[in-house]
């Protein structure tokens, strides 16, 4: 479980007083007041930090400038006196390495690195949810068209439905559903429990866009309706092909749907 009370405590409880948004609404923070934050009297220690957490953000493969921008600006040091100092515009990824490449031995710096920890993990649980939402509403609404494809098909004429279904999954996958089980190593009926979000929109197209011929067209009978589907199949194969998309048979399995909601409770928890 993350600790969420540790984002009430220490500079990190101040981090986001101290953010500022400029003419485009996006966020920003500067070096100078992030000093102060952390603890740094000296400016010139502190460039120190900036300098590794620039050389940082080189080395993890970014453009510096997209994350850390000069921003000098002149201050006012007496009465008639102003003179230019040397600062910086921060996004939150340039503020995170700067936490990670200052001194841990100060204990706001130790605190903001446990921030930036927490703040990266929570981003990660997030897209992972998300990512995961999105294949369970998928294979939702498969279930869903597979049932309106069914009625329309048994409307049709169709009374040997596994024959009817083999004809859709030979035309996307090139083969039969019990191949493509076998080629997956997979159990019997798993097929779409176990298909990832992408596999699942491929699916999803093949059995609207069927639903919707047979129906449209009015198509009657066994061999006109299969017909049909494996068109249907086929059209989305070719164009997942022009594409340079992935071939259905060779996205990879993922966890069975009753786990993944399983997982997604615990996610939610976190």
């Amino acid at each position: 479980m993350i600790n969420q009370n540790l984002t009430l405590f220490g500079p990190h409880r101040d981090f986001e007083s101290i953010k500022h948004l400029d003419e485009n609404g996006v966020e920003f923070w500067t070096a100078r007041e992030m000093m102060g934050l952390l603890n740094y009297t000296k400016w010139e220690n502190f460039e120190d930090v900036l300098m590794k957490a620039q050389r940082a953000c080189l080395e993890s493969g970014q453009i510096i400038n997209d994350h850390f921008a000069d921003a000098r600006k002149m201050v006012k040091l007496g009465l008639n006196t102003v003179r230019e100092v040397k600062d910086w515009k921060l996004d939150r990824y340039a503020c995170y390495l700067i936490a990670q490449n200052g001194d841990s031995r100060k204990p706001e710096i130790a605190q903001a690195q446990s921030y930036f920890a927490i703040q990266t993990r929570k981003q990660e649980l997030s897209k992972q949810i998300s990512e995961e939402y999105k294949r369970l509403i998928r294979r939702d609404k498969v279930k869903e068209e597979n049932k309106n494809l069914a009625s329309t098909a048994k409307r049709a004429g169709v009374t040997k439905f596994g024959s009817f279904n083999d004809a859709g999954y030979l035309g996307l996958y090139g083969m039969k559903v019990r191949d493509i089980e076998q080629l997956k190593s997979i159990n019997k009926g798993e097929l779409l429990d176990r298909a990832g979000s992408e596999e699942l929109g491929a699916n999803l197209f093949r059995i609207t866009q069927t639903e919707a011929k047979l129906r449209r067209e009015n198509i009657l009978g066994q061999n006109q309706a299969s017909e049909t589907h494996f068109m249907v199949g086929s059209k989305v194969r070719q164009t997942i092909k022009d594409i340079g998309g992935t071939m259905p048979e060779k996205l990879p399995m993922e966890k069975h749907i009753k786990e993944l909601k399983k997982n997604l409770k615990k996610l939610k928890n976190k």
